[in-house]
């Protein structure tokens, strides 16, 4: 038996699940031609984006769907349980049983084909093989939707030729490129990333959500002003444009900034292709690269080898801007709000952590909340 793939995804529909983000697998290609047909579907470069992407979705208010391989799923463990865990975002996912006993498949999927539900069981992540009676998954869709609905993930675990074939759309190329590129002029001013921050608190307004990374950053903003609108990530290094992108594209009126640092961006660096991609017009993207992994110690990272912002245009932001002082980051950030436009800004810092910076003393799940209430026109000063 099998699955029509056309009626599991409206099924899915009916349920509300109409934003999907994921990696390619050949045992799940006719569920993911079904959303790509048929709903809001961002292809990631790798499945930890994919699971920050659909995180920003929820927050974004869009209930998420994450597709991958098993062996992906090795890949989106840090999101799944740093982000997704910590902050209570819950993703409904399809992962393939690729390496099945008794399956004749390749090598490399022998070993995951044995712990992928442990896997999951070890991250408390509920799940269920996936039925190949129709009326047996539609009623485990539902199952399902009750944990998402109490902020829990849930995840299918998917056999081969589940699903009856769908065929794909004819897809446009999305041709994007750079429009603007302004390259190193002068000399750095070095800020201290707390100064950097202070600036982007001062022009904080009701539009604007602040998201930063992991590490000190999110601590400094936090010390500098705790606004309803900001979200300080506590853990999934490297992920914190792919949670802006979700959030950019479900939450359009917006404006997003993302605060990045250096190690981080350097970590998931393949996703500035995918937000090139999907081009966000409200999201604005700021590295802020000291050379280091300061939060842990002052570790030199490669940033000295690479040339971000050439990096950037070339993968098609449509703004990529070398920032040589905090000025020049208003003037930008201004301009920016008025205009629009996917936006990279990159500035080098300087080291140096304020003594005794305090960590926010709300939990991660409750600033999520917060924020998600703040979005919603519900957050009480």
């Amino acid at each position: 038996m099998q699955i029509n793939t056309r009626q599991f995804g409206n099924e899915l529909k009916k349920l509300g699940f109409d934003f999907y983000s994921g990696v390619p697998c050949s045992f799940l290609k006719d569920l993911i031609n079904y959303a790509i047909n048929n709903c809001d579907y961002v292809m990631a470069a790798n499945e930890g984006d994919a699971v920050a992407i659909c995180a920003g979705a929820h927050i974004g208010g869009r209930k998420s769907v994450f597709l991958c391989q098993n062996s992906g799923l090795t890949n989106a463990t840090s999101p799944l349980t740093s982000l997704n865990y910590t902050f209570r975002i819950p993703v409904l996912g399809f992962v393939s049983l690729r390496g099945e006993e008794g399956l004749d498949d390749e090598p490399q999927h022998e070993l995951m084909g044995q712990i992928t539900s442990e896997m999951l069981d070890i991250m408390k992540i509920d799940w269920e093989y996936l039925s190949n009676n129709q009326e047996e998954a539609f009623e485990q869709l539902k199952r399902a939707n009750i944990k998402i609905e109490q902020k829990k993930s849930f995840f299918f675990i998917v056999r081969k030729n589940i699903f009856v074939k769908e065929k794909l759309d004819e897809q446009k190329l999305k041709k994007v490129g750079c429009e603007r590129e302004l390259l190193k002029k002068a000399e750095d001013s070095l800020p201290k990333r707390m100064e950097v921050l202070e600036k982007i608190s001062k022009l904080t307004d009701s539009n604007m959500i602040n998201i930063a990374t992991t590490g000190l950053t999110g601590r400094e903003l936090y010390e500098i002003e705790d606004l309803p609108n900001n979200l300080y990530m506590v853990g999934s290094m490297g992920c914190v444009s792919s949670l802006a992108l979700g959030l950019a594209m479900t939450l359009e009126q917006k404006n997003i900034i993302a605060i990045d640092g250096d190690g981080a961006f350097l970590m998931r660096m393949g996703s500035i292709a995918t937000n090139a991609c999907y081009y966000p017009k409200n999201l604005f993207h700021l590295l802020l690269d000291n050379g280091s992994h300061e939060s842990t110690g002052g570790q030199r990272t490669v940033s000295n080898n690479v040339d971000f912002v050439s990096l950037a245009a070339n993968v098609g932001y449509e703004n990529s801007i070398y920032l040589h002082s905090i000025d020049e980051l208003e003037i930008e950030l201004m301009k920016w709000k008025e205009k629009k436009g996917l936006t990279f800004a990159y500035l080098k810092t300087s080291n140096g952590v304020k003594e005794n910076l305090g960590r926010p003393k709300l939990k991660p799940y409750e600033v999520k909340e917060r924020l998600m209430n703040f979005l919603r026109g519900e957050v009480n000063d």
